[in-house]
């Protein structure tokens, strides 16, 4: 799939946000600069705004590691994890033991070892001699046979 702009971001944050329950994981892969916090921000906005919530300023959250945002009766924990260097960081945060009654975004989670059966994997990768994202997903688990060329 290609995002050719930040409307194309919008309007497909917004599909998943439709797909997404609690309990899901979402990992976000890709450069700096790809796309991935501008589509958890739209991502949450989109949440907030279907529940009548005043939108909150999503930021990366590269230095705190994670940020929360209470949407209706679902909690979005938003992860960066660019700055962990090994699994032991990563393991410390209890990310996984947390309930699973929220849905968990993460950047950056190649260190993440073993991934969770049931995840959406998300891959942005820029180009810039065309100036567009190029989006890759893939499931596993539940998601496996999901057909997400029909977003």
């Amino acid at each position: 799939m290609q995002l050719k702009s930040l409307e194309d971001t919008k309007n497909f944050s917004k599909k998943i946000s439709k797909i997404i329950k609690s309990g899901d994981i979402i990992f976000l892969y890709g450069e700096i600069g790809t796309g991935k916090t501008t589509f958890v921000r739209f991502f949450i906005n989109n949440l907030e705004k279907k529940n009548k919530i005043k939108n909150s300023d999503v930021l990366s959250p590269t230095f705190n590691i994670v940020y929360d945002y209470n949407v209706g009766d679902t909690k979005i924990l938003h992860y960066d994890l660019f700055r962990l260097k090994n699994y032991n960081d990563i393991s410390q945060l209890g990310m996984f033991e947390t309930l699973n009654n929220h849905i968990k975004i993460i950047e950056w989670p190649e260190l993440i070892k073993p991934k969770p059966k049931d995840r959406m994997d998300i891959q942005f990768k820029y180009s810039k001699s065309i100036n567009i994202r190029e989006v890759t997903i893939v499931g596993f688990g539940k998601w496996k046979n999901y057909k997400f060329d029909e977003i």
